[in-house]
């Protein structure tokens, strides 16, 4: 391959330094301060040690899981064209603009809804096509996730608020399902270059257990086995001390959505350098390392203010509907991360504390119906306007340097 020249260092370079910047205001967003709110508001963990825990699994989140949802927005977004350096840039200032903006002035901009619009958008100009079956994929999951993790945040909330179960039972049975989500969490370590794969995958590669009824038992036997594990160490625990059982629970599902929370954001602000890489031949994950990095500082420097302000809120929730609306958001997380999909974490988020609000009897979780319209207004306007700026930007651009 013939040397890197220095302007396309020079380029590459402004990008890479937009993008890390994107990367740490996802860190001291959302993705860093939620997954342990909940921990925090049921003092289970400090709020200086749940700010360095979430940096370091969103690290390892954005390493081992963040190649898909990155590839997704770098080159499945826009069709006919390949992204330039130019183009990237302008995407990535579009996307980081509108985020600060929001930031400073109090509205809630969603990242992915942000990123996926200013990339879209400067596609467009540049001569792309719609992707429309990719587009479809992202609409489906972003129109479900409402519906689908309230819904099960809603019911897990009735389950573990009902008297006539024991917290015994129900709450092990849930670390159960989690054990089991945890066989077909995939990771870039266990596949070849360019994929990933679950553990309950690997091992139904590695043995020769048969099928029966096109069922792969070896498969079924994993995700059996990190249920039952899971749901004897949590049945353990709650016997023990039922409080600290579940404080316990809202730690290691905290761990959980953090490390998703990582795997899925971290292409939204790397995504855009993909197409880049061969050009400054840099190995995809060098820039997954990268992105983990500014997702680390991000969560160190800015998480722990926004944990604290997010903790009094969760503190009202108590343990049992922090749990019942962070199930959810791991299973959610994890499909978008397998599927490729950008996703608000906001959304996943905001839409579980409200099936959980609702189970608790306290009508949408105490987000009143005026501000959940608004949020979901801003998250629209927000892919709207990112996707008309990032347009109106790069033809600018293009108009006035060719």
């Amino acid at each position: 391959m013939p040397p890197v020249g220095p302007g396309t260092l020079a380029t590459f370079a402004v990008a890479a330094l937009t993008s890390l910047f994107m990367a740490w205001a996802i860190g001291a967003g959302s993705s860093g301060s939620t997954p342990f709110a909940p921990a925090v508001g049921a003092n289970a963990i400090s709020v200086m040690r749940a700010g360095f825990v979430v940096g370091i699994l969103g690290f390892f989140g954005a390493v081992l899981q963040g190649a898909n949802v990155t590839q997704a927005v770098g080159t499945q977004l826009i069709s006919g064209v390949t992204i330039t350096a130019t183009a990237a840039i302008v995407g990535l200032l579009t996307a980081g603009a509108l985020v600060a903006v929001g930031v400073f002035a109090g509205y809630p901009i969603a990242t992915a809804f942000t990123v996926t619009g200013a990339v879209v958008g400067v596609g467009l100009a540049l001569g792309g096509d719609p992707a429309w079956a990719k587009y479809r994929e992202i609409a489906t999951l972003w129109l479900l996730t409402p519906f689908v993790g309230g819904g099960a945040a809603y019911l897990t909330a009735r389950l573990l608020r009902s008297e006539s179960v024991s917290e015994r039972v129900v709450v092990p049975l849930f670390g159960g399902l989690v054990g089991a989500l945890l066989a077909h969490v995939q990771f870039a370590a266990l596949a070849p270059a360019g994929r990933s794969r679950s553990v309950a995958a690997t091992t139904a590669t590695a043995t020769s257990l048969p099928r029966v009824v096109g069922v792969d038992l070896a498969l079924v036997a994993t995700t059996l086995l990190f249920a039952l594990v899971a749901s004897t160490l949590l049945a353990l625990d709650i016997r023990s001390d039922p409080e600290a059982g579940q404080r316990h629970f809202l730690l290691v599902l905290g761990g959980l959505v953090a490390f998703s929370a990582g795997g899925s954001q971290v292409g939204l602000a790397i995504g855009p350098l993909v197409p880049l890489l061969d050009l400054v031949q840099l190995p995809l994950p060098a820039l997954l390392f990268g992105g983990g990095i500014g997702l680390l500082v991000g969560s160190w420097t800015g998480a722990p203010r926004m944990i604290k302000a997010l903790a009094q809120d969760y503190s009202s929730l108590g343990p049992r509907r922090s749990i019942a609306a962070l199930i959810p958001s791991f299973a959610i997380a994890q499909a978008a991360v397998a599927l490729g999909v950008p996703v608000s974490f906001n959304e996943i988020i905001v839409s579980a504390i409200v099936g959980s609000g609702y189970a608790a009897g306290g009508g949408s979780g105490g987000v009143s119906r005026t501000k959940m319209l608004y949020t979901v207004l801003a998250w629209v306007g927000s892919l709207v306007v990112a996707l008309g700026v990032g347009y109106g930007a790069f033809s600018a651009v293009r108009a006035l340097f060719g």
